[in-house]
């Protein structure tokens, strides 16, 4: 059984593998930019933001970062290149507390009301579909009464997938014929969740993103028509990003919170390549918490996010 709020040995070592490109780019490259230097001076400063924002940090968090140095620097008087990768990790890990997120230190469902109903959003191809499976998984392993709604009704693969994922953790999934309403499905779903006192609904959505209006409409709608159930629904809007794409994923996190209020984030795939680095610059930039980090295809790969063992993984030595 999983339980939320320990993080295990087991889910250590998945993360520090799954972060495992992304650090070896950084400390490469941080290595070649000290060669030859004892101290942090402008030019290993100036090497330094270069490869943060290489990593997919981001300009914006990067230049934070850098300031922060810098300052740690100018107080410090002497500080030599042995000691650069502790305070890139401590400085890194100061600026994320600061934001207006907070960890989940367990899944803690509202007592006052069920079911907690999860609307997850994001564009095709991110992992939106796989997450509300995991996500399934780990709520029934708490415990939970687990349904999934599959109201992306445009295309057959997503609800075939749902239903597969349906099967594999014994989750009841509630769909419609293809072209269907995406509401009248999320309605369905919450009637059916409600009337077999279901502790939590997961409903996806259409990840159409080229036609914003049609997308803000669409789930403007389904929200108006869960409310009719639920009152509280949705409590939760996620969006799950492909943490592969960099940059492209803070932007869909950009675009997406223009067409609906976004409280919740779910970055996966973060084993596939170096970029890493991006959740570092969501988490700041859109000051919206990252609950979820992907870091490999095993079903409990899906991690809650913790801020300081995300950037001690990151900037660990072996």
């Amino acid at each position: 059984m999983a339980f939320f709020g320990l993080f295990n040995k087991k889910q250590e070592e998945h993360l520090d593998e799954g972060l495992k490109k992304t650090k070896q780019s950084v400390f490469d490259k941080i290595a070649r930019a000290v060669t030859g230097k004892s101290t942090v001076d402008d030019e290993v400063l100036d090497d330094l933001e270069e490869i943060l924002i290489s990593s997919d940090v981001g300009v914006d968090t990067t230049l934070k970062i850098i300031r922060r140095i810098e300052e740690r620097v100018a107080r410090d008087k002497y500080v030599t290149t042995n000691e650069l990768n502790g305070i890139l990790r401590d400085e890194t890990a100061a600026l994320l507390a600061e934001n207006n997120t907070v960890d989940m230190s367990g899944w803690d469902l509202p007592a006052d009301h069920k079911p907690y109903v999860i609307l997850v959003v994001g564009v095709n191809g991110v992992g939106k579909t796989t997450t509300i499976g995991k996500l399934a998984h780990q709520f029934k392993d708490a415990g939970k009464r687990v349904y999934i709604g599959a109201a992306d009704t445009f295309r057959a693969a997503a609800v075939d997938q749902l239903c597969i994922w349906g099967e594999r953790v014994d989750v009841p999934v509630i769909k419609q014929q293809m072209g269907s309403d995406p509401a009248s499905v999320a309605f369905d779903t919450l009637q059916s969740a409600k009337a077999n006192n279901a502790d939590v609904v997961l409903i996806d959505t259409a990840g159409r993103l080229h036609n914003k209006v049609g997308l803000m409409n669409e789930l403007k709608k389904i929200k108006e028509v869960m409310k009719k159930v639920v009152d509280t629904a949705p409590d939760e809007v996620l969006l799950v990003l492909d943490g592969s794409t960099g940059q492209n994923a803070f932007e869909q996190a950009k675009q997406f919170s223009a067409v609906t209020q976004i409280n919740a984030l779910a970055i996966t795939k973060l084993d596939g390549s170096a970029k890493g680095g991006v959740v570092i610059g969501i988490s700041d930039q859109l000051q919206v918490p990252v609950k979820y980090i992907g870091v490999g295809e095993g079903i409990e790969d899906l991690q809650l996010f913790d801020k300081k063992r995300f950037v001690d993984a990151l900037f660990k030595q072996d």
